[in-house]
């Protein structure tokens, strides 16, 4: 019962506007004092500064820095400018540049608000421009956007396998079919569109522009490939090429395309520390109500009643499912990671869940979320920059988080759909 009191007030903050962070620490700190009085604070402090410090989660200031200076050295520009050149040709073309260059820039930055903000930001005027409607400009954006999390490098992936003690290098592998599949299905649905409303092309092909875009935006094509080479050869951690990506993205910036000089470099600076912020104090806080949970038994608890109503795994993986979304609608994807893995890892762990296949689940459920009123991070910064309203695009945006939906449905009931390359590179 109080279990529940502790989570219902954590809700009931977040509900009146405390930041979610300390909604969560303070009903964590509560539940502690209430278990174990004040002595339960020395605990809560320890559990404070250890879950801020891990070594994984130095991943996620590096990977939002990358981020900020690719949108402030020419990266972004360059890469929208190479994938119209290779595909804005077929009729409603821009839409799939919109999907292309979601999954380049996934691939370096990791983060779907740092995506739809910079690639939104230039393509979604261009799309309204030539005709495309305020609201499916928005919501392709949106969607395609939320591949950010799903391509690797993903920061909810490494949120996730910090708190569950899961691979990250296999959560990225893992994250690379569903994606593209993700990826293919969205621009099959914008073609369909296009081909329905006679939604216009873009220039016809031409080679000498393609080979133009290719060479402007050569180094940015060459980020992704360091990367994730590094990563996946073992040649560096998640970690270490996160840091990889911040030293060639200001070294592009600067050097290359010479289009970050010291303000531009200070105002990514600044918004880097202010967006690693938010997600570190989080990390911070939900350590303390990880302890608190530990120490009442309420995720044994909850994987015993719910392993009482059935066993069958994949009925108990729609469960999930269903309690991800909700979750996801109402909370930002770290504070939806933070809350629930604590909760479900003893479930995972009984009945055989493999981790990998489980966290590309919770990343699925976490880009719904980014789509779904009345959080929607990532579709509520897709309208402001579409200055368009978020139902009315919400709407427009149903076909597309279909596409999710069945990606999700794919990886929640074909495991080989997120553990083949895991199988083939790692497991063997």
């Amino acid at each position: 019962m109080t279990e529940a009191l502790v989570l219902l007030s954590m809700f009931l903050m977040i509900a009146i506007g405390v930041p979610i962070a300390i909604a969560i620490l303070a009903s964590a700190l509560a539940g502690v004092f209430i278990l174990n009085g004040h002595l339960g604070f020395l605990n809560a402090a320890l559990s404070l500064f250890d879950g801020a410090t891990s070594f994984p989660l130095i991943a996620i200031p590096l990977f939002v820095l990358a981020g900020a200076l690719m949108n402030t050295g020419g990266i972004s520009t360059r890469l929208i400018a190479f994938v119209s050149a290779l595909i804005g040709f077929v009729r409603g073309g821009l839409a799939m540049v919109n999907v292309g260059v979601s999954l380049f820039f996934a691939e370096i930055s990791g983060s779907a608000v740092a995506d739809v903000a910079a690639t939104g930001s230039v393509l979604i005027p261009a799309m309204k421009k030539k005709g495309y409607s305020p609201r499916f400009a928005a919501a392709i954006t949106s969607s395609s956007a939320s591949l950010a999390i799903i391509i690797p490098p993903s920061i909810p992936m490494i949120l996730y396998g910090a708190l569950s003690d899961t691979s990250i290098v296999q959560l990225f592998v893992a994250g690379v079919v569903p994606g593209l599949l993700g990826a293919a299905g969205l621009m099959a649905l914008s073609y369909w569109f296009a081909v329905r409303y006679d939604l216009p092309r873009e220039e016809a092909f031409n080679l000498c522009r393609l080979w133009a875009a290719t060479r402007d935006a050569a180094f940015a094509l060459i980020l992704p490939v360091i990367i994730l080479g590094g990563i996946f050869g073992g040649i560096v951690t998640a970690t270490e090429g996160a840091g990889l990506a911040v030293v060639a993205a200001l070294f592009i910036g600067v050097f290359v395309y010479r289009e970050i000089d010291i303000p531009k470099l200070y105002h990514a600076l600044v918004d880097g520390v202010i967006q690693t912020s938010v997600v570190m104090l989080l990390v911070a806080s939900s350590a303390v109500l990880g302890l608190y949970l530990i120490e009442t038994g309420l995720p044994q608890r909850l994987a015993a009643g719910i392993t009482d109503i059935t066993t069958n795994k994949l009925v108990v993986l729609m469960i999930i499912n269903v309690f991800l979304l909700f979750v996801g609608m109402v909370l930002h994807g770290a504070a939806a990671i933070i809350l629930t893995v604590p909760i479900f890892m003893p479930l995972v762990h009984q009945l055989g869940i493999d981790p990998v296949q489980f966290g590309i689940l919770i990343t699925l459920n976490i880009a719904l979320g980014q789509q779904t009123p009345p959080v929607a991070s990532v579709l509520i910064t897709s309208c402001s920059i579409a200055k368009t309203d978020v139902w009315g695009t919400t709407r427009t945006n149903l076909p597309f988080i279909g596409v999710l939906v069945a990606v999700l449905m794919l990886v929640t009931y074909v495991p080989a759909v997120s553990l083949s390359l895991v199988e083939i590179f790692y497991r063997q």
